[in-house]
């Protein structure tokens, strides 16, 4: 699962931030998680709230908000909305899409206090 190594590195993240700023506590964790990052989000929750335990953002909220997947189709030559890697272009039916936005997972903001 590798929920957990992601889970553990956003924690890692989190904490060094922390600990440069001065902070005892992380109150709140923003992420934003492409819909086409390949990655289950309520496992990355379970995850985080297991590594996170003992630690300065144990009762940290976690929001997550999900961007969405989008594809330039290369017979349209459009940019299109792309539910999935495997779905085909809404507009023509081609498979030959390249993922323009969707995949990507950042951390967007740490409040700590």
């Amino acid at each position: 699962m590798h929920e957990m190594a992601l889970a553990e590195e956003i924690l890692q993240l989190v904490q060094s931030t922390a600990r440069r700023e001065g902070a005892r506590e992380v109150k709140a964790i923003t992420l934003e998680i492409g819909a086409l990052a390949a990655l289950e989000v309520e496992a990355l929750r379970f995850c985080f709230s297991s590594a996170a335990r003992n630690s300065c953002a144990e009762n940290a909220a976690l929001d997550i908000r999900e961007i969405p997947g989008e594809a330039w189709c290369l017979p349209c030559a459009a940019r299109v909305p792309l539910p999935s890697l495997s779905a085909p272009c809404p507009r023509c039916g081609s498979y030959q899409l390249q993922a323009v936005a969707g995949t990507e997972m950042r951390v967007k903001e740490i409040e700590i206090v």
